[in-house]
C-alpha cells in the first residue's frame, strides 16, 4: 500500500513539474530572449547533473557516448529552444496542448524508421490525433494567421525530435543507466549553451534583468523541469512500469491549462475538445503496439 502511494506520489510530482515547464517559459520570456531562456534551462540542468558527470562518463560505453550527446541534442536542446521561440507568439497552455502529440509520434517514428509493428489501433490513433492538431488553428482565442500557424510548427517541431529521441534511447540506450545518460548528455551541452548566452549578450544584461524572475524560471525550468524531472521519470517506471510512466502524457497538457488560467490565457471549449481529441489518439496509438 505505501509502495502504491510513493508510485502516485511520484506520478502527481512529476505530471505538476512537467505540466508547469510551459509557463515557466513564458515567465522567462518577460525579461529574456528564447534563446536565454532555453541556454538557461539547458545550463542550469546540466550544472546540476556535474556531480553525476565522472560516474556517467565511466559507466557508459565509449560506442555510446555519441548516442548520448545525440540524443542530448535531439531529445532537449533543439526542443528547449523550439518550444521557447513558439511560446514568444502562443499561449503556454496552447504549447502544452501541441506537446500531447510526442507520443504520437514517437509511434509514427517507430513504425517508419525502428521495425515498430503496424497496427489497426495506430493508425486509428494517428488519425484522431492529427485531426485534433489540424482543427487547433482554427478554434484559438486569435484570429488564424500565418504568424500563429509558424510559431506553432515550432512546438510541433519539437514533438517530433522527443519522438525520434525516445526510439533513439530505446534502441541504442535502453540497458545504459538513464541517469547516466541524462548527466552526460546535459555536461555534453554546457558549453553550447553559455556561447550563446554570451552571443546573445545575456552577460550584458543590465543586473536587475539577469536577477530578475525570468532568469529565476528558467534556471528553475532546468533544475527541476528537466533535471530532476529525469530523474523522477526513471524513478517511476523502474517502480511501476511504462504503462502507469506513460499516462503523464495526459496529465501534463491539463497542468499547463491550470496555469494558462492562472496568467489569464483562456482556452476555448472547442481547443479543449480538440486536446480531447489528441489524448484520444494518444490511447489509441499506445493500446498493446509493441516491436516485432
Amino acid at each position: 500500500m505505501q509502495s502504491k502511494f510513493f508510485v502516485w506520489l511520484l506520478f502527481i510530482i512529476l505530471s505538476f513539474i512537467w505540466g508547469s515547464s510551459f509557463i515557466l517559459m513564458k515567465i522567462g520570456l518577460d525579461n529574456l530572449s528564447a534563446y536565454q531562456v532555453a541556454s538557461l534551462r539547458i545550463l542550469s540542468a546540466g550544472v546540476i547533473l556535474l556531480p553525476f558527470g565522472w560516474t556517467a562518463w565511466k559507466k557508459i560505453p565509449r560506442e555510446k557516448k555519441g548516442y548520448v550527446f545525440l540524443s542530448g541534442l535531439i531529445g532537449s536542446f533543439f526542443p528547449a529552444f523550439l518550444f521557447c521561440l513558439a511560446e514568444t507568439y502562443i499561449d503556454s497552455s496552447l504549447a502544452g496542448i501541441i506537446n500531447a502529440l510526442t507520443p504520437l509520434f514517437t509511434i509514427m517514428l517507430g513504425v517508419i524508421f525502428f521495425d515498430l509493428q503496424l497496427k489497426k489501433n495506430v493508425v486509428v490513433g494517428v488519425v484522431i490525433g492529427f485531426t485534433g492538431l489540424c482543427l487547433l488553428p482554427f478554434v484559438g482565442t486569435q484570429p488564424v494567421s500565418f504568424q500563429y500557424i509558424y510559431y506553432s510548427s515550432f512546438a510541433l517541431i519539437a514533438t517530433v525530435f522527443y519522438g525520434v529521441n525516445v526510439n533513439l534511447v530505446g534502441r541504442h540506450l535502453k540497458t545504459v543507466n538513464a541517469l547516466s545518460v541524462a548527466s552526460l548528455a546535459f555536461i555534453f551541452l554546457i558549453p553550447a549553451s553559455l556561447i550563446i548566452l554570451f552571443f546573445t549578450g545575456f552577460f550584458n544584461l543590465p543586473g536587475y534583468k539577469i536577477l530578475s524572475a525570468s532568469t529565476l524560471a528558467s534556471c528553475v525550468l532546468g533544475v527541476a523541469g528537466t533535471a530532476l524531472a529525469t530523474i523522477l521519470f526513471y524513478m517511476l517506471v523502474k517502480r511501476a512500469g511504462s504503462v502507469i510512466a506513460s499516462l503523464v502524457t495526459y496529465a501534463i497538457p491539463v497542468v499547463a491549462i491550470l496555469w494558462g488560467f492562472l496568467r489569464k490565457e483562456w482556452i476555448t471549449p472547442w481547443q479543449a475538445g480538440c486536446l480531447i481529441i489528441i489524448l484520444g489518439g494518444v490511447y489509441m496509438v499506445n493500446k498493446k503496439t509493441s516491436p516485432r
